[in-house]
């Protein structure tokens, strides 16, 4: 029974861990990209316009998504006034939607550096010749740009996936108990449950997973890969 719920909450820790790592990609290169290809004079400025939430403390930040997602919070305001009512239950809030939202803010600066960094080395040369061949902007976007970008964005990947398998205070607080995750559980482990060994035993098993993936992710990006981190 053991072994089945922790297989169980490790199932859960990936998952959310993948949505959050593609949300925050999907919401994140387009930033990005706009930084470095349309921004113009504007760059820095939007630049630590990105970068200023990361300086917060991570805690408020997640405090801040609480009250977004409360039963009286901005979003449930926002919804009551143009007619739809929830009563007072919270919207997502003490859910996996809740944990996932609240993630995807919190690592979105992270997510488009590499990113940035990724598209801002791409050469201009490289376009303009795309262009003079016959590519309108979608065609050299996706023959040109987005392969190159392609280690900024697998980097990011692995730059949330990785400290995500392993949060605790997020689904901790956004979940309500409800959503555990693999950092819930060794927390819980080696507090209220005193259970130090088997606390160890997940973070060995975490570790060793986070260590492969990581090694994966070099050896099949070789110098890219360290380029793009």
């Amino acid at each position: 029974a053991t072994q089945t719920a922790f297989q169980r909450v490790l199932w859960r820790s990936m998952i959310v861990s993948f949505w959050v790592s593609l949300y925050t990609v999907l919401l994140a290169y387009p930033m990005a990209y706009y930084l470095v290809f349309g921004a113009g004079r504007r760059k820095l400025v939007l630049l630590t316009i990105i970068i200023v939430p990361a300086w917060v403390s991570y805690l408020l930040r997640v405090l801040s998504w609480k009250v977004i997602l409360g039963s009286t919070g901005i979003l449930a305001s926002f919804l009551t006034w143009i007619g739809i009512d929830f009563g007072n239950s919270p919207l997502l809030l003490y859910s996996t939607d809740a944990v996932v939202v609240t993630l995807v803010y919190v690592w979105i600066p992270f997510v488009a550096l590499p990113i940035f960094a990724a598209l801002e080395r791409i050469d201009p040369s490289l376009l303009e010749a795309a262009y003079d061949l016959g590519c309108n902007k979608l065609q050299a976007f996706l023959r040109v740009t987005l392969p190159l970008s392609l280690p900024g964005v697998v980097a990011a990947l692995v730059l949330v996936f990785v400290p995500v398998v392993g949060a605790f205070i997020t689904p901790d607080i956004m979940g309500g108990g409800k959503v555990e995750m693999i950092g819930t559980l060794i927390n819980r482990q080696f507090g209220t449950a005193r259970n130090w060994p088997f606390g160890s035993s997940i973070s060995l098993v975490l570790m060793v997973f986070v260590l492969v993936g990581v090694i994966a992710y070099f050896r099949s990006g070789g110098e890219d890969a360290k380029r793009a981190l």
